[in-house]
């Protein structure tokens, strides 16, 4: 591995992650003081609306992390619980120069795994009994390193908030669609053209935000495949657990998979992709362009 990438301070650095976190929250910024702009022209009266989404950004920041266990019915369980697992964390947390994480288990089926929480000191690694069941140690480590390296990158956080801008576009998308008619009539020609260009203005932000953070999911989980490698120093150990949970979600029924759906976009693998077209609206990457990212990264790492 000497001439290829080093398992140092180095496997931590995605320069091409943290431009596109800070792009994407920038363009999002941005569209939504445009969007403010609109609401402002339009007379429409905004501070209820205002108050709403500081509520829901608050929750989305300090609870994201219990809303995401709860969510899939994980649980945190303590070193005497699993010991195992506690033991397996813990390590891979040391070389990846992070706290330890709290650990939880869902108790599922669907063998997947996500992280949460919005910074390093308040983060937690879930998995499923499904996951555990499923895959050899070097594999479920593969899959831990992965959610790791998505708490070292801190882009969960970043995918949480950039996620409120959808929220609230659509959200004041529902409230103009359901309140609209009652101010058409009040306010006539006029009113009802406040209220067309704000659910225009909110449809194009939510379309526009909808895009942007897909894009930004399917880099981030390039991003943390490179680091779960770097970590254990086995890329083949995360394709061969890939290519596991893949295969044995193909067969899960479709009643366990839109139990846990809710948590799709930070799952390792989604409940439910597709490749081609269908990339560009999905939250990951295609499995095979994963599993080609982690090949090359091999080879660079023996030295090829």
């Amino acid at each position: 591995m000497s001439r290829g990438v080093s398992r140092t301070s180095e496997w931590g650095r995605d320069n091409g992650l943290t431009f596109r976190m800070f792009g994407v929250m920038f363009l999002l910024i941005a569209l939504y003081l445009g969007f403010m702009a609109v609401l402002v022209v339009s007379g429409t009266e905004f501070t209820f609306i205002a108050i709403i989404a500081i509520g829901i950004l608050g929750v989305q920041y300090f609870f994201s992390d219990k809303l995401a266990l709860w969510s899939v019915g994980a649980k945190e369980v303590t070193p005497e619980q699993a010991p195992e697992l506690h033991a397996m964390v813990e390590r891979l947390a040391q070389i990846a120069d992070l706290p330890k994480p709290k650990v939880a288990v869902a108790d599922t089926n669907v063998p997947n795994a996500f992280a949460t929480g919005r910074n390093p000191n308040n983060a937690a690694v879930a998995v499923t009994r499904g996951l555990m069941s499923r895959l050899n140690r070097e594999e479920l480590e593969g899959v831990i390193a992965h959610e790791l390296a998505h708490i070292r990158n801190r882009d969960v956080m970043v995918m949480t908030l950039a996620s409120f801008f959808a929220v609230v576009a659509q959200m004041i998308m529902r409230m103009m669609f359901f309140t609209g008619a009652g101010r058409q009539r009040g306010g006539g020609n006029n009113g009802a053209g406040a209220i067309m260009l704000v659910w225009l203005a909110s449809l194009l932000v939510w379309v526009i935000s909808y895009f942007l953070i897909r894009a930004l999911s399917r880099y981030r989980e390039f991003a943390a495949d490179r680091g779960a490698a770097l970590i254990t120093g086995s890329p083949q150990a995360l394709i061969s657990a890939l290519m596991k949970i893949s295969g044995v979600m193909d067969r899960v029924p479709q009643q366990d998979l839109r139990e846990v759906s809710d948590m799709n976009a930070f799952f390792i693998i989604p409940a439910a992709s597709g490749g081609g077209f269908s990339e560009i609206f999905s939250t990951h990457p295609a499995l095979e362009r994963r599993i080609e990212s982690l090949r090359e990264l091999q080879r660079q790492m023996e030295g090829m």
